[in-house]
């Protein structure tokens, strides 16, 4: 009788395919005092480890008596996901005192945790045993091999890994995926790209990575061209690929491609009933600000059911960008009042409320949220925040405050905060302390730094009319072989992203261009011209 209903336990479990009657069939097991047979058990371990019920999964394998290799093996995949990967090589080396003898299963589980966790002197020695066991030819194991050192920091670990990916006598698109997160992770993107072109057999893991990594490293063109090619071939676009689609669509200002996944996780993902991550709303919310459409953020911010400090930081930073400060104070007072540890104001946040303040010229609200922020909530300022402080007071015209934050602060200023007050000065015409900033900036900066702030210099003594001084700037900067970068622009035309470097002669359409400017720049010649001779009239009719 009793055989007849454990096989029939069994049964229930190996036809389980949701947790609710996985939890019932346990709950049987457990009232007909079935709660010492191992087979049970090891299937019971198995189906909590896979439907993600780690907790549960590592309370059965508590009552496993002289567990199996299979056993073991669950045991070690339980711990290598719970928050205690490092837990799976402590497994192993119990499990090495016992009977059961590790098999590929048991390697892939180890190596997979170690990688997790960031064991990797651990990992090297798994891959040792992996080679005295002679499992080295098991694509899963040498995979999670290629996965260990990809995951690695350095290009040392890189190579690593590809000597294992090479090593391997069958290659599966997982090890291919590892091979090029291993690439990006280091910063090569050409490998990177080679290995994608190389690879026979490609996922949707294979495209979101290529277009993810090109954005991470700068490649924002390359990673929408990615991208297009994934919707023109109807590759899945999950929403990884969408996150990062959504963070080039905001580097370049490509705001039409950013409507079009914003209708696309409208219209296709929430009709599947897909469970939307928030970090995809947020970046449809960084997306639009960074596109100047702050009104379109502000309504994905508002229709968001679940919100994160990120959310609220990308809409209070958009906001700020767009000069609506006390908007983006409003919002930030919001965010205290909603209450919970999870939306608490960290130090990205700050940063985004003291630029608010900046742009609003709200010194006092500056003053007191940088003490709320250092004495309150305990957050050490970084130097983005001392920087928000000295273009808050520099922009306010209180210069000497300004600089006295600068001799103050604890880390060296950077060029970014000698240029606030640099800014500062030009604007309330205060020629002796740019004088001052001027001399400290040139000798920390290499002359391709020093060339916007030396060409502020200049405009700041014509303003006063130093013209000894004016004379003596550009001297400098022919000295120092100074060129101010060349400016860039962007628009968008059809759906097209056109991009324009003054000075430029290789653009397709150079002649029309051109053209285009000298029409432009006489009209506004002419347009001048009647406003001088306004101001003329003006002052006779004065006098």
């Amino acid at each position: 009788m009793a055989s007849r209903e454990k096989q029939n336990l069994f049964n229930l479990l190996q036809s389980c395919n949701t947790i609710k009657k996985l939890t019932q069939i346990h709950a049987q097991i457990l009232t007909k005092s079935f709660s010492q047979t191992n087979s049970l058990l090891a299937k019971l371990l198995y189906l909590y480890v896979s439907y993600g019920y780690i907790k549960d999964a590592l309370s059965v394998s508590e009552n496993i008596d002289n567990p199996s290799t299979t056993s073991w093996n669950q045991i070690i995949r339980a711990h290598g996901r719970s928050e205690t990967p490092k837990r799976s090589v402590e497994c192993f080396n119990r499990m090495a005192e016992t009977e059961a003898k590790p098999d590929g299963y048991t390697f892939s589980y180890l190596l997979s945790a170690c990688a997790r966790s960031g064991l990797f002197r651990e990992g090297e020695q798994i891959h040792g045993k992996v080679l005295a066991n002679g499992y080295c030819s098991n694509v899963f194991v040498g995979s999670n091999l290629v996965n260990l050192y990809a995951v690695g920091e350095g290009g040392g670990l890189v190579e690593c890994a590809r000597r294992a990916f090479d090593d391997l006598r069958e290659k599966n698109v997982v090890s291919w995926n590892s091979l090029l997160k291993g690439y990006f992770r280091c910063g090569d993107v050409d490998a990177a790209r080679e290995v994608f072109v190389e690879m026979p057999e490609r996922n949707v893991v294979s495209w979101t990575t290529m277009v993810a990594g090109c954005v991470k490293h700068g490649r924002c063109r390359q990673a929408l061209s990615l991208f297009h090619y994934m919707r023109k071939t109807r590759v899945e676009l999950d929403q990884v690929a969408l996150i990062a689609a959504l963070s080039a669509c905001a580097d370049l200002g490509d705001l039409r491609l950013g409507r079009w996944i914003h209708w696309y996780i409208e219209e296709v993902l929430s009709v599947e009933s897909e469970s939307l991550l928030v970090s995809l709303n947020n970046a449809l919310i960084h997306m639009y600000a960074s596109c100047s459409a702050i009104d379109e953020a502000h309504k994905v911010f508002k229709n968001m059911l679940n919100r994160s400090i990120v959310s609220w930081t990308t809409i209070i930073n958009g906001l700020a960008k767009q000069g609506r400060g006390e908007e983006a104070l409003r919002f930030f007072q919001r965010m205290l009042c909603s209450g919970g540890s999870d939306v608490r104001p960290d130090d990205i946040t700050f940063i985004g409320v003291l630029c608010a303040c900046s742009h609003a010229g709200l010194v006092n609200e500056g003053r007191n949220l940088f003490t709320y922020m250092t004495e309150t909530l305990g957050i050490t300022p970084r130097i983005e925040h001392y920087g928000c402080m000295v273009d808050l007071f520099s922009r306010a015209g209180f210069l000497d405050e300004a600089h006295r934050v600068i001799e103050t602060m604890p880390m060296k200023p950077n060029d970014a905060i000698w240029g606030a007050l640099l800014g500062g000065c030009r604007l309330h015409k205060n020629s002796e302390l740019a004088s001052q900033v001027a001399q400290k900036l040139i000798l920390q900066l290499n002359p391709d730094q020093a060339a916007g702030y030396l060409v502020l210099l200049s405009n700041v003594y014509a303003a006063a009319k130093r013209w000894i001084d004016v004379a003596f700037v550009r001297r400098k900067m022919v000295e120092m072989g100074v060129r101010k970068p060349r400016g860039r622009s962007w628009i968008q035309i059809n759906g097209v992203v056109h991009g324009f470097v003054a000075g430029d002669t290789d653009h397709m359409h150079t002649s029309s261009i051109y053209k285009m400017l000298a029409e432009i720049s006489t009209q506004a010649q002419r347009q001048a011209d009647k406003l001088d001779a306004s101001d003329v009239v003006l002052c006779v009719e004065g006098h």
